[in-house]
């Protein structure tokens, strides 16, 4: 049987908790949704949330929080989620697209001021979105000090030190969001938290998410959802110890090839396992594919892996896009499958 790159963590507890949620006839938004939401607020210490059906709502609510007008400017980094150009456009605004710092996932201060200073004149940038890639920290901090709004997407970094975990009165963010669905750190199958920090100085002037405190159902997470994402909050710091387990073997491996690893100056929350590849991203597919091993490109879904820009407005984040892949690293990867994925990038071509 194949390896597969991505299996959701889906044990016999979220499935009870479904169970649990059907039986009690309670499958669309309602007290499950609240105890969600009560359990994030109180883990991740902001004062108010939201849950909701999909990140792309969420982030639409966010920027819809700003005030934004027809045609403004919002920055994104290159290796963001596919999902939000179209968010973007689709509101009338203009997305500014920026590169990622050599040899990491993310922007950095230098990176956003380039893209700032190249945009065109008539474009007014007024807010930045924050993606933590393959849930590498960006440095959010250097960032706000330009002085324009940040959301903060944590999907890919929960659990990382310094992201969600830090207090609202150094979180930088003025919106947070926490993606849910299958693919992100935690799951429920589908959905999104979005977060306000009041603490934040421009929350002072009416930008906050109790406006939208009586969206229809059809905006709110489900019943069903939000009790599979109870257990997960639950569950992550076990999870987060069997990604670590598993990470180290692989690094010990990673080492002694000629590909290459992220730069981070953090501890990891081992969302992900690439490696930078110094051969062509075919060949390597296809090694593993003999060995019953699925690996794949990290960025296909991504703004400039999708093909949305040209690829010399963005060349590090373009290059990254060819040359960088993924091997499987979840919590109910079995150690005997860990080994095999361990000889397998030993033996990379």
């Amino acid at each position: 049987m194949k390896i597969e790159v991505y299996s959701p963590t889906i044990r016999r507890k979220e499935m009870d908790a479904v169970l649990t949620a059907m039986v009690e006839d309670k499958i669309g938004p309602g007290e499950q949704s609240k105890f969600l939401i009560q359990i994030a607020r109180e883990k991740l210490k902001f004062e108010y949330c939201l849950a909701l059906r999909s990140p792309a709502f969420a982030l639409y609510l966010a920027l819809k929080s700003l005030d934004l007008e027809k045609g403004d400017g919002v920055l994104v980094s290159a290796l963001s989620p596919l999902y939000y150009t179209w968010v973007i456009r689709d509101m009338g605004l203009m997305p500014l697209y920026c590169d990622v710092v050599p040899s990491t996932t993310v922007m950095g201060r230098e990176t956003v001021e380039r893209a700032l200073s190249s945009k065109p004149e008539d474009l007014n940038v007024k807010c930045i979105v924050l993606h933590h890639t393959l849930g590498y920290l960006a440095e959010a901090s250097a960032i706000a000090e330009l002085g324009l709004p940040i959301i903060e997407d944590h999907s890919q970094s929960y659990g990382s030190p310094a992201g969600m975990d830090s207090v609202p009165e150094v979180n930088v963010a003025l919106f947070t969001i926490l993606g849910l669905e299958e693919k992100d750190m935690l799951t429920s199958g589908g959905g999104a938290l979005l977060f306000v920090n009041r603490r934040h100085p421009r929350s002072k002037d009416g930008r906050n998410l109790e406006i939208y405190g009586d969206l229809p159902t059809e905006y709110g997470l489900t019943g069903m959802n939000a009790a599979m994402a109870v257990v997960q909050f639950r569950e992550a710091d076990k999870n987060l110890l069997k990604r670590r387990e598993i990470a180290e073997i692989y690094a010990h491996s990673a080492v002694r090839t000629r590909h290459k690893r992220f730069v981070h100056y953090r501890e990891y929350n081992n969302y992900a396992f690439p490696l930078i590849l110094e051969t062509g991203l075919k060949d390597v597919k296809a090694y593993a594919r003999r060995k019953a091993i699925a690996v794949e490109s990290a960025f296909e879904n991504t703004i400039i892996g999708n093909g949305m820009l040209p690829p010399e407005q963005c060349p590090d984040a373009y290059s990254l896009s060819l040359r960088t892949v993924l091997f499987p690293i979840y919590p109910r990867l079995s150690m005997a499958d860990a080994g095999k994925i361990e000889k397998l990038i030993l033996t990379l071509p």
